[in-house]
């Protein structure tokens, strides 16, 4: 799936079916959230894979009873290590850098679910000390997001989404910013998303049918987990 694909056609989903989930395909996820940039590398995210019926129940009361969660077959909790963090870059690393590193890591995760055929949703709003208590977390973790992740009962309808030249600037705040190709009297004046949106729908459409037709040509050969992992590397 083509990462264009995987952006504009993610979903939040809250209803899950009952089948579960390959560990391969966790597995998949887990290794490309470690992907995500950190401050100066430190990597201070972990993750715990809850299974455990029970504790998915008492994560979905702990997250002000968003019973979804439980029932979604895997549920992760993504967590900052706060003193690996701190050892480098002190308070502003515990306020600010675990967040957003350990933020990336938690969209790439998502993305690659979506990739994989599965259904994730970002849950940010819960009780920390319950969560913590639940899975067991050490003093120096904090929980930063809960993602309940399975094969999704129905896609949600595309949310809309704010007109993006209401959020560009160049150079000051309230600028216009000029990505518009072409020529024209409007060029120069402001942003023309219109045809930026089409140009990236023609290029999708492309690489669709150039997977396509390359997939009519090669049967695919199985490899190992292991073998996908050193394919990704590369």
């Amino acid at each position: 799936m083509n990462v264009f694909d995987c952006i504009f056609n993610r979903r939040s989903v809250r209803h899950f079916k009952k089948d579960p989930i390959d560990d391969k395909l966790i597995g998949v996820m887990l290794y490309s959230a470690t992907h995500a940039p950190s401050a100066g590398n430190s990597q201070e995210w972990q993750f715990v894979v809850v299974k455990d019926p029970e504790r998915k129940k008492k994560l979905a009361t702990a997250a002000l009873q968003q019973n979804f969660i439980a029932e979604a077959p895997v549920v992760i909790v993504v967590c900052m290590d706060l003193e690996k963090i701190s050892l480098r870059y002190g308070k502003r690393g515990e306020t600010l850098y675990g967040a957003q590193d350990t933020a990336s890591a938690t969209m790439l995760l998502m993305l690659a679910a979506h990739g994989l055929g599965l259904a994730t949703c970002w849950v940010g709003s819960f009780d920390e000390d319950a969560v913590s208590h639940i899975i067991e977390l050490p003093e120096k973790f904090r929980p930063v997001a809960i993602v309940p992740v399975g094969y999704a009962a129905e896609i949600p309808e595309k949310p809309e989404r704010v007109p993006i030249e209401e959020l560009t600037s160049v150079d000051a705040f309230g600028k216009k910013y000029d990505i518009s190709y072409g020529v024209g009297p409007e060029q120069g004046k402001e942003i023309r998303f219109t045809p930026i949106g089409n140009y990236l729908e023609e290029m999708l459409e492309k690489v669709r049918r150039k997977a396509g037709s390359q997939k009519e040509k090669k049967v695919g050969k199985k490899i190992t987990f292991s073998e996908f992992l050193k394919k990704l590397k590369k």
